[in-house]
């Protein structure tokens, strides 16, 4: 890396909008990311020590199928969620870019 395309990577990082970026995104995927392993792990843990999930939900299907199933169905609803989320962080992005262009325009 050169020593313009470094101080063009400090400039972005040091700005508001960038700081900005991160924080949200931080604190949108930390919590999601936390949701997603403890419901992930919850089902080899209950099923390991726990007879609770052996139960009958509905006739022969017991309730660890159900729990499995909704993995799938919260797979798909925490994807659509960061799918919509990452609209916004795109936007962002793109402002910062167009700033750090400017800011190039500005330079030469």
């Amino acid at each position: 890396m050169n020593q313009s395309s470094k101080s063009s990577y400090s400039r972005i990082a040091e700005s508001a909008r960038f700081r900005l970026l991160m924080s949200q995104k931080k604190r949108f995927i930390m919590p999601m990311s936390l949701f997603f392993l403890v419901f992930y792990f919850v089902l080899p843990i209950m099923t390991s020590y726990s007879a609770v999930l052996n139960q009958s939900a509905f006739g022969p299907i017991t309730w660890a199928w159900v729990f499995a199933f909704a993995q799938f169905i919260m797979t798909w609803i925490l994807c659509s969620l960061y799918t919509r989320k990452a609209r916004a962080f795109d936007a962002i992005a793109e402002q910062i870019k167009a700033e750090a262009g400017a800011a190039k325009e500005v330079q030469r």
